[in-house]
């Protein structure tokens, strides 16, 4: 059964994170099922902590990025989601290579949302296992942050500006 309530474009959604923290790591959407929200990143320089290994910050901008898209794609129209709580357990390292998360919803109430989201290596071994809780808000102006990173919205949240409005 889908449950997304919003339109479902890749394209779209990897062009509304330029500039972001996601884009800065190189988070890309990959795929988006009827319950699911898959995407990945490299593992390198910019993403690793001093010993080489996956930096742990790293998997928890993953995990929220894809909890979060899917927040947004589940909202009715002029609602979006905020992160409330995030926990992740680290149970591998990884030094390189690819890794891929995949975000199920475990509740989509009207007030808050609770997700899953597993993050493997290449070979299906486990890396984290994170939990995501999230708000769901209003939209400024009930527009949707994918609809333009130059709009109310963006502005609003303080998005390039360095702090929040």
């Amino acid at each position: 059964m889908n449950i997304w309530k919003k339109p479902v474009d890749l394209t779209v959604l990897n062009a509304a994170a330029q500039g972001c923290a996601s884009d800065v790591l190189g988070i890309r959407i990959t795929e988006i099922g009827e319950d699911f929200v898959r995407g990945d990143l490299q593992v390198e320089p910019r993403t690793q902590q001093p010993y080489g290994l996956l930096h742990g910050g790293v998997s928890c901008v993953l995990a929220e990025t894809l909890g979060s898209v899917g927040g947004l794609l589940a909202c009715d129209e002029g609602f979006g989601v905020v992160g409330v709580d995030i926990s992740a357990t680290h149970m591998n390292g990884v030094r390189s290579g690819n890794i891929i998360g995949t975000a199920r919803p475990l509740k989509l109430g009207r007030r808050m949302q609770f997700w899953t989201i597993d993050i493997v290596d290449e070979g299906g071994r486990p890396i984290c296992a994170a939990h995501l809780s999230t708000a769901v808000v209003p939209e400024p102006d009930g527009t949707s942050r994918l609809a333009g990173r130059a709009s109310k919205t963006s502005r609003n949240y303080g998005v390039n500006s360095g702090s929040i409005e």
